[in-house]
């Protein structure tokens, strides 16, 4: 049966498939087209790949009907071309429908009604961008055609792979097109029609290999197979078509195409679906597929699966336009409003410093809405410094762990003078005392830094993302709380210092918690005995009895001070009389016979001088010249340090001493350890926390100044605005998937995405011929 013989059908018998969705893709095609590369969302679509001369514009042509493609001999689509069938509704009245195209990069929108004026703006347009010596380029065009005679379905006419370069192509152009390609196809939202030429090893086809690579299980592939008619004699395609060679989930569809003579001769579309629908019923080998065979039957599947595929992805798709949506919102709220009036902005810079102050105050105090689980901030990290950094560490100091047993005993003989000393001396402890206090202050000083750096980091943290708007009024805000902090410090330093000079400035040892010279006394007579340190031989001088240690113990009156021994003996005034220093010498000791053995010369020394004395002085004066040699002093060393050994009582005037010097550095410490936190919190903390508003209001909040505070960069100006496009775009697309009918929401029985069935009826009306209606117009 010829398609003369084919019985008229009319317009309103054709039902219009995918008249539900795909528009609404396409529209949302439109509005994502505005915002170019920087789209994100990847809508459903169809991809048209395949190597050069394959076929593909013939194919495309035969869908909308119409020449409207460049055509030559070398490589004619250099950009991907986005194109969008939309049907039209045909005229009751029976006139001439119109055809018409639109591209979306005029503006305004203009409807192009001759065809061969739309191929012209697209190889002006490619050579516009690509130039005009064979360059490619993945910059899109998009053109929207309108037409009764067409099935809605969106397509992308990418490139064709080619091997060898031209023009201005670079040497890597294949690899070029294929990443390009690749970028398309990769996305699970896009279909791919991956056309072959029938004369052509299906096993080395280049479409189906790249679609291979995206879409590895072929569940969104569907392969064309093109010039059919040109197949060698008593060869078919019916193996391809059937899937038996390379199997796709979705099928094959072969089609015939326009012959280079065909398009010489002008011969139309319309008479080439004829011709092809003749070769198709005159070839025995392709009956019985006729649901895979002829543009007319693509266009169907093309429709079907699209229509599917976009209701599959529906809730995906409303899911990402959502959170873009979101995202992009909070994006322009942090940009804020543009507020030109000088009261809007004075309230404006008065809300910027308000809300800091408080996010400063309540980091301090721990009530922050931003809390951090994970470490300690603000507040939290002041007390971790005082409590585990300063007191710990003050604590863990020895005070007399840089003071050796010689340090503390020249620092006693040193303060005797030029005199032997009756007792320890209290200008020791007292110098040694302020040197241990004195050593407290560097720590203290350190902690206030300490604190000082990390309200400086919270400082930082409490800049709100409303003020990088503002860089000018951000770091000036910086710049003032810097400098307040700064000027808090200094007073904190400042008390640090006083405290630790008062402290050096008067020992108090009549402190309740000091130990006390009795009490010293005996802890250090302890330590000496438990401690066994051998005792070398002291000299005559410092000889004293064993038992009359317990007794110079015993002796003490003063609170803190130790009594030194005078020639052995020490009485309850400190001072040996005569008589005593004679009951005391021991027998056959002459140095013990009174204060004139003071000099403590040796027994032989004592005699020549007895005789001297007894002798006239001229007579003396000339037997010692005859008899004695001229005495030459020894020059004394230019450092002198005391004797490396030490008697029993300079071990306990050691012991005592340091005694001493611990119960009052400990004193001392504890009241270190609480002024110190309190100086700070009091100079620096808690006043800058009360006072920082009011400074604020004074440095920045003038007339004269608020202008240039809330002065924005020319980038973030760009940026508000591009957000603020997107953001409009976004919505619109929002508003546009809520267009959809509810019966949209669910996929519809019919052909399945990824059906293994390789004889699967399409849901419409079989057909192997093309319809007419009563004008005679083509109807796929």
């Amino acid at each position: 049966m010829s398609v003369d013989d084919l019985p008229p059908s009319p317009a309103s018998a054709v039902t219009p498939l995918g008249s539900s969705v795909i528009p609404i893709v396409n529209k949302l095609q439109d509005i994502f087209a505005q915002l170019g590369s920087q789209s994100t969302i990847a809508l459903p679509q169809v991809a048209v790949v395949g190597s050069q001369s394959s076929g593909k514009s013939s194919v495309l042509e035969a869908l909308v009907g119409r020449d409207f493609l460049p055509r030559g001999n070398d490589i004619c689509t250099r950009r991907p071309l986005r194109l969008q069938l939309v049907q039209t509704k045909p005229r009751s009245d029976g006139g001439s429908d119109e055809e018409w195209g639109e591209f979306l990069h005029h503006d305004p929108v203009k409807r192009i009604y001759d065809f061969s004026e739309i191929r012209r703006e697209i190889e002006a347009e490619t050579n516009r961008v690509s130039g005009e010596n064979k360059g490619v380029s993945d910059i899109p065009i998009g053109l929207k055609i309108f037409s009764p005679n067409v099935l809605d379905i969106s397509l992308v006419d990418l490139p064709g792979i080619t091997k060898v370069p031209v023009g201005d192509q670079p040497t890597d152009i294949e690899a070029r097109i294929r990443t390009m390609i690749l970028t398309y196809i990769k996305e699970s939202s896009c279909l791919i029609l991956a056309v072959t030429p029938a004369n052509t090893d299906l096993a080395n086809s280049d479409a189906l290999q790249i679609a291979g690579n995206a879409d590895p299980d072929g569940h969104r592939t569907i392969g064309v197979i093109t010039k059919l008619d040109i197949m060698d004699r008593g060869t078919d395609a019916r193996n391809h078509l059937l899937g038996k060679t390379i199997p796709l989930r979705l099928g094959y569809v072969g089609v015939v195409n326009r012959s280079q003579e065909d398009i010489l001769m002008n011969r139309s579309i319309k008479d080439a679906l004829i011709a092809e629908e003749k070769f198709f019923l005159s070839r025995p080998a392709y009956s019985g597929l006729t649901d895979r065979l002829g543009v007319p039957q693509l266009a169907k599947k093309l429709n079907q699966v699209l229509v599917q595929h976009i209701k599959a992805l529906l809730p995906n798709l409303k899911s990402r336009i959502n959170n873009a949506l979101f995202a992009t919102a909070k994006e322009y709220e942090s940009y804020g409003d543009i507020t030109e009036s000088r009261g809007g902005q004075g309230a404006l810079l008065l809300s910027f410093i308000t809300k800091y102050c408080e996010a400063y105050s309540s980091t301090l105090e721990g009530k922050s809405k931003e809390m951090s689980t994970s470490e300690l901030s603000g507040g939290a990290r002041i007390l971790y410094i005082f409590q585990s950094v300063f007191v710990k560490s003050l604590e863990e100091v020895d005070p007399c762990e840089d003071l050796t047993a010689d340090d503390i005993r020249t620092a006693i003989q040193n303060a005797t003078g030029p005199r032997s000393a009756l007792f320890v001396p209290d200008v020791p402890f007292e110098v040694l005392v302020r040197r241990q206090i004195s050593r407290l202050l560097d720590p203290s000083l350190q902690c206030a830094r300490f604190i000082f750096d990390e309200l400086v980091k919270i400082s930082h943290q409490c800049m709100m993302t409303e003020l990088q708007r503002f860089p000018v009024l951000q770091k000036r805000m910086d710049e003032v709380i810097g400098n307040f902090l700064r000027e808090g410090l200094e007073p904190s330093q400042a008390m640090i210092r006083d405290l630790i000079e008062m402290e050096m400035d008067y020992i108090n040892t009549s402190h309740p918690n000091f130990i006390g010279g009795t009490k010293a006394v005996e802890l250090a007579m302890q330590l000496v005995k438990s401690s066994r340190i051998p005792h070398p031989v002291a000299r005559p001088r410092d000889t004293v009895e064993p038992e009359k240690t317990t007794s110079f113990a015993s002796q003490i009156k003063t609170r803190s001070f130790l009594g030194r021994q005078a020639n052995g003996i020490v009485t309850d005034q400190g001072v040996p009389t005569a008589a005593d220093a004679e009951r005391s010498a021991p027998a056959g000791n002459s140095s013990w016979s009174g204060f004139s053995s003071i000099f403590r010369g040796s027994d032989g020394q004592a005699a020549a001088e007895n005789s001297l004395l007894n002798t006239p002085f001229s007579e003396a004066a000339q037997d010692v010249s005859q008899n004695l040699s001229t005495i030459y002093l020894k020059e004394p060393p230019t450092i002198l340090r005391s004797s490396e050994t030490h008697s029993e009582q300079e071990a306990v005037e050691i012991q005592i001493t340091k005694l001493l010097l611990k119960s009052y550095y400990d004193i001392v410490r504890k009241n270190v350890e609480d002024l110190v936190p309190k100086t700070i919190m009091h100079f620096l903390v808690n006043y800058t926390k009360r006072e920082l508003h009011n400074v604020f209001i004074e440095k920045l909040y003038r007339e004269n100044l608020i202008e240039e505070l809330l002065k924005e960069p020319d980038e973030l100006a760009i940026k508000r605005k591009r957000t603020q496009e997107t953001l409009r775009i976004l919505q619109q697309a929002n508003r546009t998937l809520d267009e959809l009918p509810l019966e949209a929401e669910s996929v519809e029985r019919g052909y399945r995405i990824g059906s293994e069935s390789k004889h699967e009826e399409l849901p419409c009306t079989r057909r192997s011929r093309t319809e007419t209606n009563g004008n005679g117009r083509l109807h796929m």
